[in-house]
Order: C-alpha cells, then structure tokens, then sequence
C-alpha cells in the first residue's frame, strides 16, 4: 500500500538550465496593415519558472528543502527569477553570465491560443559563457547538506561538466538523478537514475517496437553507463521502471490530460524527493507516476501539493471513504466542489457512539453529498470534559466512525473548536446537534461569508455519553 511520507526533511540539490517563462495575454480582431499577422492588444502578463527552476519550484512545493544552483544573466529576466524563486522558498544559488542573457521563452497568448513564442538564449556552453570552475567549487560546497542531486539538462550548456558533478556526488555516496538531452549520454555514466521520455530513449537506442524490446534495451543501456535504473516514461502507457533487481511497470494515472508541459520536471521531482525522504526506488517511481497523472490534467507548466499526492494515493488504493488528514480531505473537498457535489460537516467528541449519534449522523448526511466527521483529538477533550476522558482514545473513535455507512470522511482537530478547519474545508452545509443557535456555531461565519449553510438538529432525546457513563455508574434511570 502506498503512502505518501512527509517530504520536509529531504534534501535536494538541483542542477542544469534555468529558464523564465513569460506569457503575454490579450485580444485580438485585426490584422496588421503591415503584413499579414494577427494585433495582440496586450492586457496581462505572467512569469513562470522554467527548466531546473522549475523542478526546483516542484521540490519546494511539496515540502523539499530545496537549492537550485545554475547560471542567468545580469538582466530583468534575473531579477524576476530570483524572486519567484525566493517566494517558493528555494535557496537560489545563480551565477551570473556578464556575457549571455537569462534564458527566457515568450509566448504570446490569445483566446486561449499560443500564436508566437520568442526564444531568447545563447547557449552557455561557449567558451567564457560563464565561470565553469565557480559553478563546480559552489557545487561541491552545496554537497555537504545534501541527500540527492537533480541535473536538469535542456541543452543550454549549464551542464557542460555534467560527468564531473556526477562523478564528485558518487565518491561522496550521494545519487544523483539525471533529465538527460541528446543522443550521447555517455556523459551521465556512473548517475543513479536516467529519467527519458520514450522519444529520448529511442534517440539513444532506436525505435522499440514493444514492451519485450524496450526492456532488453533499456536493460543493455543500463548496463553500458553503468546506471542504477532507468525510468521510462511513456505518455499514456505509463512509466517503466529498469533496476539492477529487475523492471516495474506503473500504468498511467491521469483520467484527462490537459498539458504535459513540465511533467517531466515533476516527476524526477518527486523521484528525488521520495529518495531523500528514505523510499525505495520502486515507491518513489510510484509517487512520481501519482505526481504526473495530476500535472498533466493542469494548463500549463504545473506542480502538486502533498494534499494533492495524499488524494491520488488515497484513491488508487479504492479508497474514497475514511480516515484522512486536514490536507487530503482539503484536497477532497476542493475536488467535489468542482464538480458540483455538496459536503456537509459536523464534529464532536464522539466518546461513546450511541444510537443518538448514529441518527443525528445519518440526517445531518442526508442534507449532501459528502459528510465529514471532525473529531476533537484527546487532550482537547480532555480539557472540554474533564481528566477521565475520553473513555476511548482518537484512534478508536475515528476507525467507529468510518465504519459508518452515514460517514465519508473522519479528520481530527487538536484546538477546542474547529474553527479554524471548517474555514479552511468551507463545507456547503455545516451542522451541529443540540440547543445551539445557527449564530453560535464555531466556523459558522466562514461558512455563510462562502455562501454555505449553518443548520442545527436535534438529538434523539435520552441519549448522551454522559448520560450512559452516568447509568454505567447507576447514577439515572434508563431512557425511555
């Protein structure tokens, strides 16, 4: 069963071609009196992260720490880099051509239509480009805080040297995992990991005609550079997986795709994170292949969250019920949502289940789709019921309730209230039990400033945890 880990204490270490995506956006209606194109009246602008950067970017996304080091011009386009490489949290470490400008890609956009992109870029692997001593002394600094290294290679010439980065990370006993570019990758030999999509590995090897050939070739590759594994990626049949120990094949995870742009900067991503998060090769290819199967599904150059990893996992394992955590549920509930379906949400302490709450649970999923269960964890009930509760622990609450026919989804909160949850879930419809007023209801002010409902019912009378702990004791008569 697979399980997406926590990616904080991973560290990466990104190499290769850094680039600026920029996009230019706006209408069009005539054609030009000087010749016979298309006038874009020009209305919004938008910069992305490209290249390395871009893996980078999915590094930090998910949670990675993340360094980035490469080489950009003494320009705007650098300014711009470093900025949005700051916001997402990536150590940036660029060296600057005095020579050669950022390389950057503008695409001029109209009513969803790319109708021209200018390249702007000259190639650093010309001599005096860049300092190519500097990047591998800063390179071998960076190694010391390191658990995995990513080369990003587009060709742009930042990589140069790439059999030497390759070859100080293996003495050191730190993988390093390779986008490759060309026909000769006699340069990667002695990497950990060779990620090609199915185009680039015929490049090197020629047409493969089935899935008998692409695994003795990729075997023999393999062998030849003397590479740990080769992954394979292969559109809309998935990714191949070729280890020492054998080969694995994970089927294609999208249900539409939309872009594949970037798909690739993802999932060496989050093969490399998995790897500095302690995974086995063959769990994190799997994470890699969850990874773009939600990329692709997105415009554009994209990335995942960790809800959205939690989710896929969540539901490749059949599992569209039960217990989840705050992110995976957010991920959930942003999911229905887009698809028009209603979440109803409640909460309680849920101490001992009873046929009141099985009633009051049954009607409050009655009004939707979805029911989510909040449940308060036990120091938090502790200090709303006294030291002797809860009678029984989180765990045990949550997996009763998610056996619950009435029951989606069982989260926990840890404050006295779940407030600051149900403002982040927003559910369509929130309810509480008792004799309590709409108005008095924790989180339901963000839930009617998001245009949802606050509705409360009644309990089934004579029915309590207090009240059957209180008989337990032989302190009150039996309810009716």
């Amino acid at each position: 069963m697979l399980t997406v880990p926590s990616f904080e204490n991973a560290r990466v270490l990104v190499v290769g071609d850094i680039m600026l995506d920029r996009y230019w956006y706006g209408d069009t209606g005539r054609i030009s009196p000087e010749a016979p194109v298309p006038v874009v009246r020009i209305a919004d602008e938008e910069r992305r992260l490209g290249g390395a950067a871009n893996v980078a970017l999915n590094l930090a996304r998910i949670g990675a720490q993340t360094r980035l080091l490469g080489v950009v011009g003494e320009d705007e386009p650098a300014e711009a880099t470093r900025a949005l490489l700051e916001e997402a949290g990536v150590v940036a470490d660029l060296i600057a051509s005095e020579s050669h400008p950022t390389i950057a890609k503008l695409r001029v956009m109209s009513r969803n239509q790319q109708l021209i992109r200018l390249d702007f870029e000259k190639s650093f692997a010309l001599d005096g480009a860049f300092e190519r001593t500097n990047l591998i002394e800063r390179y071998k600094t960076a190694l010391a805080d390191v658990d995995v290294v990513v080369c990003s290679d587009y060709g742009k010439g930042t990589l140069a040297d790439v059999d030497t980065i390759i070859g100080i990370a293996r003495d050191r006993g730190i993988p390093v995992l390779v986008d490759p570019k060309g026909s000769d990758w006699r340069r990667y030999a002695g990497a950990h990991l060779i990620t090609p999509n199915l185009h680039e590995f015929e490049t090197v090897v020629g047409a493969v005609d089935d899935d008998a050939c692409l695994q003795r070739e990729a075997t023999a590759l393999r062998e030849r550079l003397d590479v740990a594994a080769l992954l394979v990626t292969r559109s809309e049949k998935g990714m191949s997986l070729f280890a020492h120990d054998g080969h694995l094949h994970l089927p294609a995870q999208a249900q539409e795709v939309f872009d594949v742009t970037g798909a690739g900067d993802t999932v060496i991503a989050l093969l490399a994170a998995g790897l500095g998060a302690n995974m086995s090769l063959a769990d994190a290819a799997a994470i890699a292949n969850l990874g773009a199967g939600i990329v692709v599904a997105k415009l554009g150059t994209a990335t995942v969250t960790p809800g959205e990893l939690k989710q896929a996992a969540h539901s490749q394992r059949g599992g569209r019920r039960g217990v989840v955590d705050e992110d995976t549920l957010a991920a959930l509930v942003a999911e229905r949502r887009d698809r028009g379906e209603r979440v109803v949400m409640t909460n309680g302490c849920f101490d001992l289940l009873h046929p009141g709450h099985i009633a009051y649970l049954e009607a409050a999923r009655a009004l939707g789709d979805y029911l989510i269960v909040a449940v308060n964890d036990d120091a938090s009930v502790r200090r709303l019921k006294g030291a002797s509760r809860p009678l029984n622990d989180l765990d045990h609450r949550m997996q009763v309730l998610r056996g619950l026919s009435a029951v989606d989804w069982v989260v926990a909160f840890s404050e006295d209230t779940p407030e600051r949850l149900i403002c982040r879930i927003l559910p369509h419809v929130l309810v509480k039990g008792g004799d309590y007023t709409p108005d008095q209801i924790a989180g339901g002010d963000c839930v009617r400033n998001a245009g949802g409902e606050v509705r409360v019912l009644d309990f089934v009378d004579g029915y309590s945890t207090t009240s059957i702990i209180e008989r337990m004791n032989g302190d009150t008569a039996k309810p009716r």
